[in-house]
């Protein structure tokens, strides 16, 4: 075999894998838990679907609020009506600080990671923030691309899976969506981040003027202080977007090796 072909396959796998490993398998056997218990249908969740959640959440962010025994627990946290998020790698986070979250308790601020399929960390204190100044709560952010999320990752899945079998062409293009994948979650995060803030509402507490929060870095929205940063899953989209562009480098290599 061709030591190109040889590269692009094995760098197809490598990014395969992780897209499996930290996105497909939590999004896919683990989808609408959040809404399952919102709904008081924690009943229909699978005792499968409890074991994935709990494997992935094991090392996550734990709010103060919540008892180190109950963390990382989905059924402990259902029965004790405890805030539960998503189990794929979160990709950005938002954290606000401000004098009535004393460091002493809330260390971190109150952190929000983004995902592709939802949320975590203390998602309700970040909407009681934002119901103070007027704004929506997160869950009008993206509604349909969360719930498409699944779906989506199974179908970048799919692309590694044919081009790792087959040398179409065509392949390449598709090739192209994984590669482009940091650059399409920021392009959706900044615009529902712009929208938010533009769409202020009057029944807001306290009330300010339109504006963008801060995408990278630290900010300041009324008195809190904010910081928003990429996380982990950020980065591994990162790894499989190289990933991506170097199996397509090694695959046109060894194109143009067996045209010459």
């Amino acid at each position: 075999m061709n030591k190109s072909l040889m590269k692009s396959r094995i760098f197809t796998f490598l990014a395969f894998g992780i897209l499996m490993y930290f996105f497909v398998i939590p999004a896919v056997l683990t989808h609408n838990v959040v809404e399952l218990k919102e709904e008081g249908m924690s009943d229909k969740i699978s005792p499968l679907t409890t074991k994935v959640w709990d494997y992935y959440n094991k090392n996550a962010y734990r709010s103060p609020t919540v008892p180190k025994e109950v963390a990382g627990h989905l059924q402990k946290l259902i029965e004790d009506d405890m805030e539960i998020g998503v189990a794929t790698a979160p990709i950005w986070y938002v954290a606000l600080e401000a004098p009535n979250y004393p460091k002493e308790t809330f260390p971190e601020g109150i952190p929000v990671y983004y995902h592709f399929d939802g949320f975590s960390g203390d998602v309700f204190e970040m909407e009681t923030i934002n119901h103070y100044i007027g704004m929506d709560s997160m869950d009008r952010g993206a509604p349909y691309l969360r719930a498409a999320a699944p779906y989506a990752l199974v179908f970048v899945a799919l692309i590694f899976v044919f081009y790792m079998l087959f040398s179409a062409k065509i392949l390449n293009l598709f090739m192209l969506i994984p590669v482009a994948l940091p650059l399409v979650f920021i392009g959706f995060y900044s615009y529902w981040l712009y929208w938010f803030g533009h769409h202020m509402h009057e029944w807001g507490a306290f009330k300010i003027k339109p504006f963008t929060p801060t995408v990278f870095g630290d900010g300041k929205v009324a008195q809190f202080t904010t910081h928003s940063y990429p996380t982990t899953g950020f980065w591994l989209l990162v790894a499989i977007s190289i990933l991506s562009l170097l199996a397509i480098v090694s695959r046109n290599k060894a194109l143009k090796a067996q045209e010459n």
